[in-house]
């Protein structure tokens, strides 16, 4: 017995659009930052972005349709972000700089997630 597999069409062309969207953005974020730099721009400013996200989709009164949670958050930002990049660049780093890139990328992750669910919760006048 295995969970019966549910495709809506609509989700998925929302996750195709927004990916493509994400995609491109990170391309871009590459040719202008090369290596694991732009790597950790790219994460940590998806981080954010991601924070603020989804702060304001689960707030009860959000502005947010599900399907734009769907639209930027699981296609658009999910490939915008990349942990594969990320950890085949930081295998291809000298061994002093392996930990340093993991510490950081993991730090400014976090902070930029704090840092977005901060901005939503200003935005939204929240107080929590």
């Amino acid at each position: 017995m295995g969970i019966p597999l549910r495709i809506d069409a609509r989700s998925t062309a929302l996750v195709a659009v927004g990916g493509a969207v994400g995609a491109v953005l990170r391309y871009t974020v590459a040719q202008a930052i090369a290596g694991p730099l732009g790597t950790l721009a790219a994460n940590a400013a998806g981080s954010l972005a991601l924070g603020a996200l989804a702060y304001e989709a689960a707030a009860t009164d959000s502005a947010l349709s599900a399907d734009a949670h769907t639209l930027l958050g699981t296609g658009c930002l999910s490939a915008f972000t990349t942990y594969s990049t990320f950890a085949v660049q930081t295998a291809g780093l000298a061994p002093r700089w392996m930990a340093a890139n993991v510490a950081t990328t993991y730090a400014l992750g976090f902070a930029g997630v704090l840092v977005g669910r901060a901005i939503a919760a200003t935005a939204r006048g929240d107080r929590r």
